[in-house]
């Protein structure tokens, strides 16, 4: 695979969070940990998903989904963050680069719209309870999951694809600590007019899109809560929601904010820093949001751990 001029490139340069000699023992043991945090921490919550039959519902199937969605997108970077600190080297080859590039673009975008699906699954069973089940049935389900996945794969192959038509300097090197896509672009040599285009009408269309999707289903969803009479009810009903809402807060507001402020701000580490929320902190604490204040994954995850259940 080489990039698109005469003069080919064979690796570029992660520069990370920090460029300081005392600062990476600290960086990789926190992001080590951060890691395994994530991996253990969905693993489990896929495994009570779908090992206890009371959770075998839509809203716990898209959970489940977006639990190895945010494994895999945690795998994707920080192993090789991780390996580059260790060894003390900030090369990564221009093929293992756009690769990264490639299932990063994938899987950050299937969180959203998993996250898009399952505002419409609380829509569903809030606003609409006596057919929420034939409105959500197994097959519209699998449906929308796979209308994701088919999306997102066409959307990364576009992107890479142009990327991959750009010129770049004998020596990169990358102010972040993955191949992120705008900072593949805004670090290329050749003109990268249709790159931005591309990008942006992406982040409007892909982005602007499932937010759009999901303030128009909360707003429903808040219209029918105020309906409701009796206070416990309403708090019955918004219960549902707290979990969903406060993902969709720390990751799709903090990814849209990194990738629209982009064009206005010089700061690259900044960029990078900021990316830590949704690529990291985020994946890392859905386990512990949707399982604190739900007791089904509560009681699933103590027959799974061998705790007795009350």
């Amino acid at each position: 695979m080489q990039p698109g001029d005469d003069t080919s490139i064979s690796e570029f340069l992660l520069l990370g969070l920090s460029e300081e000699p005392e600062l990476q023992p600290l960086l990789f043991g926190l992001f080590l940990s951060m890691y395994l945090i994530t991996v253990c921490g969905n693993l489990l919550l896929i495994l009570a998903v779908s090992s206890d039959s009371h959770l075998h519902t839509p809203m716990y199937f898209f959970l489940a989904n977006l639990s190895f969605v945010d494994i895999c997108v945690t795998s994707t970077t920080i192993p090789k963050m991780l390996l580059n600190i260790q060894t003390q080297s900030r090369v990564i080859t221009y093929t293992g680069c756009i690769t990264q590039m490639y299932f990063f673009i994938i899987f950050s975008g299937l969180d959203i719209y998993l996250l898009t699906v399952m505002a419409y699954d609380r829509f569903a069973a809030i606003c609409h309870p006596l057919h929420n089940t034939v409105i959500m049935n197994p097959r519209l389900c699998g449906l929308l999951v796979l209308v994701s996945w088919i999306m997102n794969v066409l959307h990364s192959l576009l992107q890479t694809s142009i990327v991959l038509q750009l010129s770049f300097r004998r020596e990169v090197e990358i102010t972040h600590f993955f191949c992120e896509l705008n900072q593949m672009i805004q670090l290329a040599c050749s003109d990268t007019f249709l790159n931005n285009v591309v990008m942006y009408l992406a982040a409007v269309l892909l982005g602007g899109g499932p937010f759009a999707g999901i303030l128009y289903s909360y707003s429903k969803i808040v219209s029918s809560i105020l309906g409701i009479s009796s206070a416990q009810g309403k708090y019955k009903a918004f219960s549902t929601c707290t979990s969903h809402l406060s993902v969709v807060s720390l990751f799709y507001c903090t990814a849209l904010g990194v990738y629209l402020s982009s064009a206005a701000t010089q700061s690259s580490h900044a960029s990078a820093v900021a990316s830590v929320m949704y690529t990291v902190v985020t994946p890392m604490l859905n386990p512990f949001i949707y399982s604190l204040r739900n007791g089904d994954i509560k009681r699933a995850l103590k027959r799974i751990l061998g705790v007795p259940v009350m």
